[in-house]
């Protein structure tokens, strides 16, 4: 077992004033942050990092001593911007998405901000009996990368200036970058092939286009991810933009193809590539992600067993016993946490009874589905984030929205009604997923430092209500300055997966079962292949344009971690780069937000336009490139 730094027989510094308002505040600006990222590329990064260095430079440049508790408080307040923004937006902006289809749909703060606030408590509670199985029975098994890499930032000593000034930095050079080009359009946001004539006559005839977003953001998102999962990623979207299109087009190219009844009269080859990929090729990667999810249960199985065990164990212990255990192995009581369990759920069926639904059977349908789906797929979730890092919460979801809409349309929920309840479910579901995954980082961080486990777990609620109403606010900005549909709409990828999911079968039509069918066959072979099939899968749904510039990302990291025989070199490099990926990803979002407000407020800024807006963008993302490599490998 690890060895704590703080000492667990003495009480230090944890809860006080300075760590909760400074948690709260940075739950605020990276739930704004992550939003707009998340909704516009389809990606949410992790917030653990860049937090844990503002904390420790701030802390190191006010002198504040035994700060290194406060800055643990810091930290797991603050992630809730991360998990609960991931839970919200591959959702509820499916709501959004169907109600310009279905003007009846009813949308407001209220629906959002209580799927998330309830979702992001079930998490928290479902996740604290597992606390122990994962973070100490199994600790030295799991790697938990982004717990390590945390750790190492909040317990660094000389270098946590150095860090937080690189950071900052590179924050405000991606912040620029990226705001020059959302507010003013000075050079474009995505190049592709069809830039260029020859590109244009592919993409016409054969349906073939190359596309990649050119921003500081995904390009810090994909050194995090690194080469080998980047790699996975676009793999599954080379499949669909070079090989699957591309044959739809030459195969049925003059047949019109209704899957899913809904009248389509356009032949395949009088679509466009991204029409193709839109209606028919994505739904291989839903496909594909509901199987590697239901893979993934089948695995955990023993793990919920043994969590359980080790849980009711606890649970029968009396009081006397719990004041026994040391400071750094305390957790909430089991009888609060089963209250808590119970009267969550209690506030989810009223929720569901009184603004979701009218009929009292439907509302107890929805609420057991929450309730077991969210109970199986938490270790799932809590394990995914141990060993790589990264959550499946998408594909789980995916799997809790089709499931939920054959049981509401068998019990005889249809419709619009019928398409509210189950994206509403699958909110809860989703942020509750996306909350026990995140956590479980936040615990391991403080069980390696030495914090008290049950403060981490009081605080982490207050937190989750703050990051639940920013996210309502915040999507509400971003919808009406943006739109969710229509020309220059945030793109919100999973969110419009769900909508293409759950419109068919709530309206008498039928899903591609088809075509979810051989997205789980390639996931079934992807598996016996020990190819991580969920990375794979997500690249086949999520648009090419998103997906290359995480390769990019990853090939740089790859590069400047391997240019030197000296492994220290090359982990101080990575190291050096993951805080200016950082910082690209936090300014970049940051701005993203300010460009929302001021296009929001209505004020008429310029954007460019012309034909140099294309190759500008091509210079300007290499001289991005260059500068990330040259200041990561220069002494």
């Amino acid at each position: 077992m690890s060895k704590p730094i703080l000492d667990p027989k003495k009480n230090v510094p944890e809860v006080t004033v300075y760590s909760v308002a400074m948690g709260l505040v940075m739950t605020i600006l990276f739930s704004a942050a992550a939003a707009y990222l998340g909704l516009k590329v389809g990606q949410v990064f992790e917030a653990a990092i860049p937090i844990a260095i503002i904390a420790m430079g701030v802390s190191s440049a006010t002198k504040r001593k035994n700060a290194l508790g406060e800055n643990v408080i810091i930290q797991s307040i603050g992630a809730c911007s991360g998990v609960i923004v991931a839970g919200a937006i591959f959702t509820l902006p499916a709501l959004y998405i169907l109600q310009a289809k279905y003007p009846e749909l009813t949308v407001d703060f209220t629906k959002v901000f209580l799927s998330s606030l309830l979702g992001g408590i079930l998490g928290i509670l479902f996740l604290i009996p597992f606390r122990k199985y994962f973070v100490k029975e199994k600790d030295g098994e799991y790697p938990f990368p982004e717990a390590t890499a945390t750790t190492k930032v909040l317990v660094s000593g000389e270098g946590e200036s150095k860090g937080a000034k690189t950071l900052l930095i590179s924050g405000a050079i991606g912040g620029l970058y990226d705001f020059i080009v959302s507010t003013f359009g000075a050079w474009a946001e995505t190049v592709s092939t069809s830039m260029m004539h020859w590109g244009a006559v592919v993409a016409d005839k054969a349906k073939i286009v190359v596309k990649n977003n050119v921003g500081a953001a995904v390009l810090g998102l994909g050194y995090i991810i690194g080469l080998k999962y980047a790699f996975i990623i676009c793999c599954g979207s080379f499949l669909v933009w070079l090989v699957i299109i591309p044959m739809m087009n030459l195969i049925w190219g003059g047949d019109v193809l209704d899957l899913m009844n809904t009248g389509v009269t356009k032949t395949i080859g009088e679509l466009s590539a991204e029409q193709i990929f839109k209606d028919y090729a994505r739904h291989i990667g839903i496909g594909g992600i509901a199987m590697a999810g239901m893979i993934s249960i089948v695995k955990q199985f023993g793990i919920i067993k043994s969590a359980m065990g080790l849980a009711v164990s606890e649970f029968k212990k009396g009081s006397g016993d719990a004041q026994k255990v040391d400071r750094t192995d305390r957790d909430l009581s089991m009888k609060v946490i089963v209250i808590g369990i119970v009267a969550t759920l209690v506030a989810v069926f009223l929720f569901f009874r009184f603004g979701v639904v009218d009929n009292l059977t439907h509302a107890l349908i929805g609420v057991a589905v929450v309730g077991i789906i969210s109970f199986l797929f938490t270790t799932v979730a809590a394990n995914a984030i141990a060993i790589v890092g990264s959550n499946p919460v998408s594909g789980m979801t995916l799997m809790t929205l089709i499931l939920a809409s054959l049981i509401m349309v068998a019990s005889g929920l249809k419709g619009v009604s019928g398409m509210t309840a189950a994206l509403i479910i699958g909110g809860v579901v989703c942020t509750a997923l996306s909350m026990a995954g995140g956590f479980i980082t936040d615990l391991k961080i403080g069980y390696w430092i030495g914090t008290t486990p049950a403060k981490q777990e009081s605080w982490k609620f207050l937190g989750t209500l703050v990051a639940a109403a920013t996210v309502g606010g915040v999507m509400i900005v971003l919808n009406k300055t943006y739109g969710f549909t229509g020309e220059n709409a945030l793109v919100a990828p999973q969110a419009n997966a769900m909508a293409a999911v759950i419109d068919p079968l709530m309206n008498g039509g039928s899903a591609p079962w088809l075509l979810y069918g051989i997205g789980a066959l390639l996931a079934l072979v992807l598996t016996w292949f020990k190819v991580p099939a969920l990375a794979f899968a997500l690249g086949m749904f999520i648009p090419l344009e998103l997906n290359l510039p995480l390769l990019i990302g990853g090939a740089i990291n790859w590069y400047v971690t391997t240019r030197s025989t000296d492994a220290q070199l090359n982990t101080q490099r990575e190291e050096k780069g993951t805080l200016i990926a950082s910082g690209f990803i936090a300014g970049g979002a940051l701005m993203g937000v300010v460009s929302a407000i001021l296009r929001f407020a209505g004020l008429d800024l310029w954007i460019a336009e012309g034909w140099w807006t294309n190759p500008l963008a091509v210079v300007m993302y290499i001289a991005l490139i260059l500068w990330f490599v040259r200041t990561v490998i220069k002494k």
